[in-house]
């Protein structure tokens, strides 16, 4: 869960010197050009039906969920409205097995799912807002959460026989999802990079922490248990991420956001316990 925080602390951090989406393109780069050689063997003797379908889930999780997200808040949606958004996963993920996979989940798996969102939006409701950005600007950060609810199923669906390690699978999501990135940050300015210490201390942040603990461990938990379950986690983000932003930033912190966190923290254990 504190991998997974850094990944919109990091983002807080290097808005002060790049655009998000810059940032995000040269850890793709960096990713892709430190991985190579570890599973250029590998990628050889893959079948490329199977690079295909783990492609197609890389880049709904990692383009299609970023671009969302920072996308959003670079057109006005208030940055606390959209990580509410984005935390909407376990019930996105959950309403989408339930309508096109026709799974069914007990009954406390969803009381579980609500109170844990019941967090959330405790945590968050001191620092929402409506902002002023455009009507269909508000959708970027909902269209981000299902992109990766989605590139999660799908994920857990084409299982272990038609999935690649985890380390060639982190190397694809990141070399396909470079040229989502590059696309969109290429028609909105310069993907050079930007040569001071602020910027390489971003892109090193994101790389070790973001992507390598953060997406990596969220693919390895995938693995050993079920979406829904490994979705719910999440729901401690909000209040993980304010409570690092407080201590680097020096943001306010209040009691409203630690009993936030032990209301999620319930609602957590309602789905895990559930699941037992």
């Amino acid at each position: 869960m504190l991998t997974w925080s850094s990944g919109f602390v990091g983002a807080r951090f290097s808005i002060d010197y790049a655009p998000a989406l810059l940032v995000v393109f040269w850890r793709s780069v960096v990713v892709s050009l430190f991985l190579l050689p570890f599973v250029y063997k590998q990628l050889r003797t893959t079948p490329f039906l199977i690079l295909l379908k783990n492609a197609g889930t890389g880049l709904l999780a990692m383009a299609g969920y970023m671009t969302g997200v920072t996308q959003g808040i670079a057109l006005g949606v208030p940055a606390g409205l959209v990580a509410l958004c984005a935390d909407l996963l376990p019930l996105g993920m959950a309403l989408l097995a339930a309508v096109f996979l026709g799974e069914q989940l007990a009954r406390q798996v969803w009381l579980g799912l609500i109170v844990g969102l019941a967090g959330v939006i405790w945590v968050m409701q001191s620092v929402l807002g409506l902002g002023n950005a455009p009507l269909w600007a508000y959708g970027l950060p909902v269209a981000g959460m299902l992109s990766l609810a989605v590139a999660t199923l799908w994920q857990k669906r084409i299982g272990s026989s038609q999935s690649m390690g985890l380390i060639p699978n982190l190397w694809l999501q990141c070399f396909v999802s470079s040229f989502a990135f590059a696309a969109i940050q290429g028609s909105q300015g310069s993907l050079a990079p930007i040569c001071n210490m602020g910027f390489a201390l971003s892109v090193l942040w994101t790389v070790t922490l973001s992507t390598f603990g953060g997406y990596g461990l969220y693919w390895v938990c995938l693995r050993r248990s079920s979406p829904t379950r490994v979705a719910s986690v999440l729901y401690l983000s909000p209040p993980i991420t304010l409570v690092w932003a407080w201590a680097m930033f020096d943001e306010p912190l209040s009691w409203q956001m630690a009993s936030g966190m032990a209301i999620s923290a319930v609602g957590i254990w309602l789905v895990i316990r559930a699941g037992d």
